[in-house]
């Protein structure tokens, strides 16, 4: 069984079909997939943040039982643990979402077991997971690769946390997440639950860019990361494309690796809108 979280609103829903899709087909191994999904009702802060309802965790579910009949989508809800934990707390309002946050309570469920993969919800596999999964993390909390801009403008070995391989029973050893969840409380951080889980942290084995290409896809890419990134041309400025934005993958990236899940994506997004879940 291969476990992996994902954490976010009823906003999230494009991002986890393509990601899903994605793992699914570029995944040789037929083994069970259990994708775990954190999701919360903080709407009192803002409107839009509101929780991925059930009914969209039955549909993904749906479709990851067509590629293996024991894979499931485990839905949680933790605003309880939220409200408790980081309700007004100085990253409350970090340049990410709060929904970033949540992943912090991983360690409190006991259906999340030793191994444990994070993905953010603009991720897509470029080749088969089990290169990531595979890895030896049993002397690590984590693994994760560095931040293309962080290792040049902080630290060489800096890293991004839109992919972790945690080892969850070394993680509860050390109390990572409990400390990670003391910073954010108490003190004001540039990069919120990026920088706690950093500065939390025992030993970590940082892993080749490959595994979280937030530029470039080559390919050897294993993962690439649609963050927001920087563009040169025409004059110099960000922007954040995403992987469901299919015709900026196209036109600006230049990207058609990705074509058959994303034709499969469309189909069965248009699926689910029509409210024909019969699959």
């Amino acid at each position: 069984m291969i476990d992996i979280l994902f954490c976010g609103n009823s906003g999230v829903f494009d991002g986890a079909l393509t990601c899903i899709l994605s793992i699914l087909k570029r995944t040789k191994s037929r083994q069970p997939f259990t994708f775990h999904l954190f999701t919360m009702d903080i709407s009192s802060l803002d409107p839009k943040y509101t929780p991925i309802p059930q009914e969209q965790a039955n549909f993904l579910e749906s479709v990851v039982k067509r590629y293996h009949p024991g894979s499931r989508v485990l839905l949680y809800d933790v605003t309880q643990h939220y409200q408790q934990s980081f309700a007004g707390c100085p990253n409350e309002g970090a340049y990410c979402s709060p929904y970033t946050l949540i992943r912090l309570f991983a360690d409190r469920f006991d259906t999340i077991p030793d191994k444990l993969l994070y993905l953010d919800i603009d991720i897509m596999f470029n080749r088969d997971i089990l290169l990531l999964w595979s890895i030896d993390i049993r002397n690590y909390e984590y693994a994760a690769a560095p931040d293309h801009y962080g290792k040049y403008l902080i630290h060489p070995h800096y890293i991004n946390a839109g992919v972790l391989l945690f080892n969850m029973k070394r993680c509860r050893e050390t109390r990572l997440f409990e400390k990670a969840r003391a910073w954010i409380r108490c003190k004001k951080l540039v990069f919120a639950d990026q920088s706690a889980l950093i500065r939390s942290t025992t030993r970590r084995k940082v892993l080749p860019q490959r595994y979280n290409d937030q530029k470039f896809l080559h390919p050897h890419t294993v993962v690439r990361h649609f963050s927001k990134r920087l563009f040169w041309f025409p004059y110099p400025h960000t922007d954040n494309i995403k992987q469901w934005h299919i015709d900026r993958v196209h036109d600006i990236f230049g990207y058609h690796q990705f074509d058959d899940i994303l034709e499969e994506y469309l189909a069965l997004k248009e699926k689910y809108n029509s409210e024909d879940l019969t699959l």
